[in-house]
């Protein structure tokens, strides 16, 4: 595991290109992360997963997914999550806590199954920002609810029922994407709230996750750093680690976004620099790709010990 580098790539399509491979062999990535581009079919998508695992010699190398259900759903060339989004169940929830259990259960479950028979071994859920009226619906329905309690409490049995199945999972938009009032995927979002408002809402469902993974907001908190987005920003990651108590593996969302201004190899150093673990690039331009490879550090210690840890969920 030593050699290889803190990223994590997506690929263009159905199976490994030539030059896909020996971009895989030389720059090894920490990890891989699909896209409905990526998937037909089971038979096709095992084999796919397979043959990157193949490169690393390594049953457990880490392929991620974002399959939340709803309308993030990658997986909709093979199965239909529509009517399941996070709001569905966040209603349940409230409505009535065992039916929620056995229904989400079942969901997770089920997810779970799919995923392993993929060859896929992380999903970057749970959502955990919170709804709020007037911000983007860049998350609208994907998150639970509008209460950062609640919020919480699902994202716990999120995490529990997807390690319960050997799946790892990723909190995100860390610390809080809700109040975005434009699409980060196109814009910057800027917040203007205090710390102190911060912490008591959109900040709250994110203490406490016993997750392996994080993924970050492409936002500028403006009250706590006028500069940089919280990828980007040191004083932002401190607060991450001491204020949020997260102290596992911290991903960047994707580096291939347009909320982040400057270019690709400035804003691959500045992700390190702020103090993120992985830099997430998604697009699968191997141009691309490999400005982010180059400019990604070999895993450290750290790095090494808390993907060990992953491992060993995984069954």
């Amino acid at each position: 595991m030593n050699k290889r580098r803190s990223f994590i790539v997506g690929i263009k399509s159905i199976k490994l290109s030539a030059k896909e491979k020996s971009f895989l062999k030389k720059y090894k990535p920490w990890g891989v992360i699909l896209f409905t581009r990526n998937i037909k079919n089971i038979d096709q998508t095992l084999k796919l997963t397979t043959s990157i695992r193949k490169l690393f010699k390594d049953k457990k190398y880490p392929i991620l997914i974002d399959q939340e259900g709803g309308k993030v759903n990658r997986l909709k060339n093979i199965i239909s999550f529509d009517n399941l989004t996070s709001e569905f169940f966040g209603k349940k929830y409230v409505k009535n806590v065992d039916e929620f259990k056995f229904y989400y259960k079942l969901f997770v479950d089920k997810t779970s199954y799919l995923l392993k028979s993929l060859g896929i071994n992380i999903n970057t859920s749970p959502v955990l920002d919170l709804r709020i009226k007037g911000a983007s619906n860049v998350i609208g329905n994907r998150s639970f609810s509008n209460n950062p309690k609640i919020v919480s409490k699902i994202g716990d049995y999120c995490i529990n029922y997807f390690h319960q199945n050997g799946i790892g999972t990723v909190i995100k938009h860390i610390p809080g994407h809700g109040l975005a009032k434009v699409d980060s995927h196109h814009f910057t979002p800027m917040v203007n709230k205090k710390l102190g408002y911060l912490t008591k809402r959109d900040f709250l469902p994110f203490k406490n996750k016993k997750t392996f993974f994080a993924m970050t907001a492409h936002i500028i908190f403006t009250q706590i750093d006028k500069e940089n987005c919280v990828t980007h920003s040191k004083k932002f990651i401190k607060l991450i680690r001491n204020k949020i108590g997260f102290k596992n593996i911290l991903i960047s969302d994707d580096l291939s976004m347009k909320s982040l201004k400057g270019n690709l190899k400035e804003n691959t150093i500045k992700t390190f620099s702020a103090g993120c673990n992985l830099a997430l690039h998604c697009n699968g331009n191997l141009n691309e790709m490999k400005i982010v490879g180059n400019n990604s550090p070999l895993i450290n210690p750290f790095l090494v010990k808390k993907t060990s840890q992953f491992y060993k969920i995984l069954s």
